[in-house]
Formats: C-alpha cells, sequence, structure tokens
C-alpha cells in the first residue's frame, strides 16, 4: 500500500479534480510546490499542483480521473 500521484497540473484544475473524488469517497493528498517554493523564498513554474490518492482507492477513482482528463 501506498500513494500513487494522479495529477499534475495547475491549482484550479487540481481542485476541481480532488473535489470529485472526494465526492465519490475517494481521500486526495494535494502537494503544492508553488506555494512550497514561494515559502522557502524560491520561484516554481510548470506543473506545480499534484495530487496523490492510496492504490487500493484507484480501482475507484480510474473512471473520475479519465472522465476529467477527457474534458480538460
Amino acid at each position: 500500500m501506498g500513494l500513487m500521484k494522479v495529477f499534475s497540473g495547475s491549482e484550479v484544475l487540481a481542485l476541481a479534480l480532488k473535489e470529485k473524488m472526494e465526492t465519490i469517497g475517494v481521500e486526495v493528498l494535494m502537494k503544492d510546490n508553488i506555494q512550497s517554493a514561494r515559502l522557502a523564498g524560491f520561484g516554481s513554474s510548470g506543473s506545480a499542483v499534484e495530487l496523490f490518492i492510496q492504490e487500493t482507492d484507484f480501482a475507484k477513482a480510474n473512471t473520475v480521473i479519465e472522465e476529467f482528463r477527457l474534458n480538460i
């Protein structure tokens, strides 16, 4: 059992996907590299927000993730 990354991108898109997964009962860990870099005094660019879920929840979340990716 462990965490797996299911999304990397903008904060707006990450929050939208996180909300969709939480509605089906999947807990999501969000890692915000932009905020972390800012607090440390560095800059950051690119796909700075990542979402992680438990590997055991992947079967439940996969349909939501794929539907989300197709609609971006």
